[in-house]
């Protein structure tokens, strides 16, 4: 056996049915699995689907065989699983992963999972279990993994046998699982990286991931420690090029293990923010990266700062990973201490800033004395208690990002394309995902909720939560995009995510939601766009009516219509700082028209209520919306107060005092906002 073989086959475990098919002859054998935390199991979905509802009510069903023991444990989350326990499934879809708790085998040795997204095209080793060949014993392969798209890989030079599906794929030169065989197409095999992971924190009681992940690295900080020749660490710096740049993976185990006593981060905006600092402190100071990633531990953190490119020219790789890891540890320490240290976090910090203090040595000066800078609070018993929220992040007090959904016009199919980016600052975009293709308009909540969570979470940062801009066509503006829930992707039933659990929460009511005019925003800006704003943003504001009719006699078929002209001239006309204001909807009819008078006019304020025309309290909604303006002051005002309002208006105890703005809807349209007008909406991924 090679030396990977010899440490995985104890981590290898069989995946049968309890009871006969713990027997290595017997003919309930499922598939494979592999321990990565002790008495945690990962494998395919589909691979424990095998058991039926016992499995899916999450009953201890699952039976698992290693060379330790025999056990049953339970399936803890999975992806995809049946809506109902009973129902069957015949296409198991990406990512086909789940986690298993087998609380009999906690002495089982654990694999190394990278903390990195795979280096692809990468020489990899493939194991698991199967009976291809008569005998039901362990089976290794050696190929290449090429990638698929993000979700998977394509596995060429070796194609897994029956049998072997969920078993692990470790890249060869590394040493770390990198994915799990989900098993074989025409003429290749598919694996699932195991950032896979990531869909699974998501799911309803994905925290435990947490401690999944804490162990694991708990697990190879002990066996390391232990001093046996048969553990992960040992047999890495075998494999491992002398010289090669990064954290020796002995130096690694240390770190990992100590990051892993630390409260986890809050979300991955939380880890970017830090990996973004170092960057630009090692690299570039205006160093951004092209590519975002999705972590969800500090480890992930770590594993985003190899290979760093040498934009100054003053260090080699291998100086710039270690002060790049280095700092960022420092970093990591220092913003648990500001925003969520306790008491039973004082030791581990504590034993981190120790390690760091020793280890900053590496470093070089610059960056050393920056780390002990970091560091000196901490190891000073300075820092006895967290600082008020507001001083926490005094030099970045808004979210990391704001996310762009940007809807373009339908094709002759009617199918609007979309993408879906981060807005830094309000001025650089960085796209994450989208269609050319597009959907239909009764899709777009389906399709776009899942790139939407995602996005959300990379732009949240701590405590300050990233807003919406919808960038959308005139006909969308009534899309109730406030009132979208973003359920994971594949659940059928709605119902099962309380509306006022946080993730699951209507978006307006938690977050800043606000639509932009797609169309005015691909011309040239016109004078009266940036006048108007300049005098939305110095304040005060004023409502004007949005239709001059609509004050008095609301949406009375019999009532005389405004006419264009005058509309023109009277929104045109209207005093520094107004806002047209609407008690109907905007994305057809007459709404529709003066919609477009009031952008025409420069117009970059609008409030409306995007829930129909038969309302017969318009002149009570004109009053009410010009005193909330006034009391807003100017644009960043109605920015900020517009999420409260909503939260206002869905409470019955408010209904006399907000009950006017249920449904209401904002456009939010600086002059100066991307894109303007140059790209075109376009997927950065691969489509299947």
């Amino acid at each position: 056996m090679s030396a990977v073989q010899g440490i995985v086959r104890p981590s290898l475990a069989r995946i049968v049915e309890p009871g006969g098919g713990y027997e290595q002859h017997g003919d309930h054998y499922w598939g494979s699995g592999f321990f990565i935390a002790p008495g945690w199991l990962l494998t395919c979905a589909h691979v424990v689907g095998k058991g039926g509802a016992a499995v899916w009510r999450s009953e201890e069903a699952v039976g698992v065989v290693w060379q330790g023991g025999t056990a049953t444990g339970r399936v803890v989350l999975a992806k995809p699983r049946p809506s109902v326990p009973e129902g069957n499934r015949s296409r198991w879809e990406f990512p086909d992963i789940a986690l298993v708790h087998v609380p009999g085998a906690r002495d089982a040795p654990c694999v190394w999972l990278s903390e990195r997204p795979p280096s692809i095209p990468a020489e990899i080793s493939l194991h698991g279990w199967s009976r291809e060949t008569g005998d039901l014993g362990v089976r290794d392969g050696l190929g290449t993994a090429q990638a698929l798209d993000t979700r998977a890989l394509l596995l060429t030079g070796v194609l897994p046998v029956e049998g072997v599906s969920g078993g692990p794929v470790i890249d060869r030169e590394s040493g770390a699982v990198i994915a799990l065989v989900k098993g074989v197409g025409r003429s290749e095999g598919a694996a699932v990286p195991v950032t896979a992971l990531h869909e699974l924190y998501d799911l309803p009681g994905g925290d435990v991931l947490h401690t999944v992940m804490s162990e694991h690295d708990r697990h190879h900080l002990r066996r390391y420690r232990a001093g046996g020749p048969d553990d992960w660490t040992r047999t890495q710096l075998k494999l491992r090029t002398r010289g090669a740049p990064g954290l020796t993976p002995d130096l690694r185990v240390h770190l990992y293990g100590r990051l892993a006593e630390l409260p986890p981060p809050g979300g991955p905006g939380e880890v970017m923010d830090l990996v973004h600092e170092v960057k630009c402190r090692v690299l570039a100071d205006d160093y951004r990266s092209p590519i975002e990633y999705d972590p969800r531990t500090w480890r992930e953190g770590a594993g985003l700062l190899h290979d760093l490119p040498d934009i100054r020219g003053t260090a080699n790789s291998r100086e710039l990973d270690l002060d790049a890891v280095l700092l960022y540890a420092a970093k990591v320490a220092r913003h648990t201490t500001l925003t969520r240290r306790d008491a039973a976090s004082a030791d581990a910090l504590r034993d981190l800033a120790d390690w760091l203090a020793y280890g900053s040595g590496m470093a070089r000066g610059p960056i050393a004395e920056e780390i002990a800078l970091a560091l000196a609070p901490i190891l000073n018993g300075t820092d006895t208690q967290a600082p008020p929220v507001a001083s926490v992040r005094e030099n970045r007090p808004q979210a990391r990002a704001d996310v762009l959904v940007d809807i373009g016009d339908p094709g002759y199919d009617n199918r609007y394309p979309w993408s879906v980016k981060l807005l830094y600052d309000g001025r650089d975009v960085s796209p994450l995902d989208g269609s050319d293709r597009g959907v239909p308009r009764s899709k777009l909540h389906e399709t776009l909720r899942g790139p939407l969570a995602a996005a959300l979470r990379l732009g949240d940062s701590g405590e300050n939560l990233a807003a919406v801009e919808a960038l959308l066509p005139r006909q969308l503006f009534d899309e109730p995009l406030d009132a979208w829930r973003l359920i994971p992707d594949g659940a059928d039933d709605d119902e099962a995510y309380d509306e006022w659990d946080p993730p699951y929460m209507p978006l307006g009511r938690r977050r800043v939601v606000v639509i932009r005019d797609r169309r005015r925003n691909g011309r040239d800006v016109i004078p009266e766009w940036r006048r108007l704003w300049n005098a939305a943003v110095d304040g005060p504001l004023a409502a004007v009516p949005l239709r001059d009719e609509a004050v008095t006699s609301g949406h009375a078929p019999s009532v005389r219509r405004e006419s264009k002209p005058a509309a023109f001239g009277r929104l045109m006309g209207a005093e520094r700082g107004s806002v047209p204001v609407y008690c109907g909807h905007v994305g057809h009819g007459d709404g529709f028209a003066a919609m477009a008078t009031a952008l025409a006019a420069g117009h970059p304020l609008v409030l409306w209520r995007r829930d129909g025309q038969d309302h017969g309290d318009c002149q009570e909604f004109h009053r009410r919306a010009g005193g909330f303006l006034a009391k807003v002051g100017n644009a960043a005002g109605l920015r900020d107060r517009i999420q409260e309002l909503r939260v206002h208006a869905s409470t019955p105890e408010r209904a006399a005092d907000s009950g006017w703005a249920d449904g209401i809807a904002v456009l939010f349209d600086p002059p100066d906002r991307p894109p303007y007008g140059t790209e075109a909406v376009s997927p950065p991924t691969i489509e299947t």
